[in-house]
């Protein structure tokens, strides 16, 4: 499933950092922490791997 939105897509960034502990959980905040706990690394490696280009830069 791809990022619908370069926000989605950089919050999707940090949570798959922190899940894979290349940063801490504590650093986290609102979208990000969210995804961190409710999606699998599979999950987050979808969403942020997603093409950037063409996205709007936040979701409507």
């Amino acid at each position: 499933m791809p990022a619908k939105s370069k926000a989605q897509q950089k919050a999707a960034g940090a949570a798959l950092s922190a899940k894979r502990g290349e940063t801490k959980k504590s650093e986290l905040q609102g979208a990000s922490k969210e995804m961190y706990e409710s999606m699998s690394e599979k999950e987050l490696e979808a969403f942020a791997s997603t093409k950037r280009k063409g996205l709007p830069k936040k979701k409507d």
